[in-house]
């Protein structure tokens, strides 16, 4: 925009010098704006996947003993808990063993 706006100032508005002055600052916003712009948008890296599961609590949807469903966030996954849950408890993800979610239960 700052581009734009110093170009149509130095076509129609100012005298020789002085365009070219209008237009290097413009061209320099711009391009400052852009690294900035771009600098923020790399700042965090997404966590996708199944390993953004690992750490997290679920709910126990069906027992566990070993094996069972339960709830992270929204989703029903397979899972193994070797200490067993019954459905309702929290558990927290522990690994992930293909699609099965390996769990145990809170302290």
């Amino acid at each position: 925009m700052g581009l734009l706006v110093g170009l149509l100032l130095a076509i129609f508005v100012l005298e020789e010098p002085w365009s070219w002055v209008v237009v290097g600052l413009a061209a320099s916003w711009e391009i400052a704006e852009t690294i900035l712009v771009v600098r923020w948008s790399q700042r965090r890296q997404a966590h996708v996947g199944t390993e953004a599961l690992v750490g997290r609590t679920a709910v126990v949807a069906a027992d566990c003993r070993p094996y069972g469903q339960v709830r992270v966030a929204g989703e029903l996954w397979g899972a193994r808990c070797e200490g067993g849950a019954s459905a309702g408890d929290e558990v927290v993800v522990r690994a992930v063993d293909g699609l099965t979610l390996v769990v145990e239960p809170l302290p």
